[in-house]
């Protein structure tokens, strides 16, 4: 692979804490991207907001939704500014994009500097969601994906890979290495929300989920090795 799209929930930034950033997970994770970066892979990052605020969570408990989606983008640009600061501790050059106007937090999202900081070996986090109510940053995650012609969507979980069932739940479970898009909508398995993996079906994108809380995982991945289930057409 040359150029990914790393999709990463925002509680993977908790740690073991029941909320926030915890800055221990937070630099690990830096330290993983960096050295597949030292690589020359190019590296784009959506990062989810569920650590801090989650829209549709809001809403259940009162909030009007739009209004709660906003709160939610907004909480995917505080994860964002972390992982650039966490990059700049450690020398990598990382630029944040935002969704809705923002500077100078971040930069408002222009799809062709983007690439241009890509193809410089440069860390692109878009944050902010689409910018729009009503679409996760699942669904931004393949957007982003697309639009910047990257090889591979990887998916960063905490368990590694898809399986016939839930792993934690099933010890019979068996993991794929390898699953189309049509299987999983058949079987049911939640990969991405409905409308991300559909935009990544149509569009041949492949879906990589993985294992990110495994040291060495990602660069074993992108060299070639068999980490993690891959969905594609």
């Amino acid at each position: 692979m040359k150029r990914v799209l790393l999709k990463m929930s925002g509680e993977s930034l908790m740690g073991q804490q029941n909320g926030g950033i915890d800055p221990e997970v937070l630099n690990a994770f830096a330290a993983e991207i960096k050295e597949v970066v030292q690589q020359g892979l190019q590296v784009a990052i959506v990062v989810g907001g569920g650590n801090i605020f989650r829209g549709m969570k809001g809403a259940a408990q009162g909030f009007d939704r739009v209004k709660g989606d906003q709160m939610g983008m907004m909480a995917t640009v505080i994860n964002s500014v972390a992982l650039q600061s966490a990059f700049s501790n450690i020398g990598v050059k990382a630029h944040v994009y935002t969704a809705i106007r923002m500077e100078p937090i971040g930069k408002f999202y222009n799809r062709d500097e983007a690439v241009e900081a890509l193809n410089n070996n440069e860390v692109v986090i878009v944050s902010g969601g689409t910018g729009n109510p009503y679409f996760t940053t699942d669904t931004a995650s393949a957007l982003r994906a697309v639009e910047l012609n990257c090889e591979a969507l990887l998916k960063a979980t905490r368990v590694d890979g898809v399986y016939t069932a839930d792993p934690e739940k099933d010890t019979n479970a068996v993991r794929y290495d390898t699953i189309t898009f049509d299987e999983c909508l058949s079987k049911e398995y939640r990969i991405l929300d409905l409308t991300a993996f559909t935009m990544c079906k149509e569009n041949d994108m492949p879906i990589v989920v993985f294992d990110f809380h495994q040291k060495g995982n990602l660069a074993q991945l992108v060299s070639g090795k068999k980490i993690g289930t891959i969905v594609r057409n």
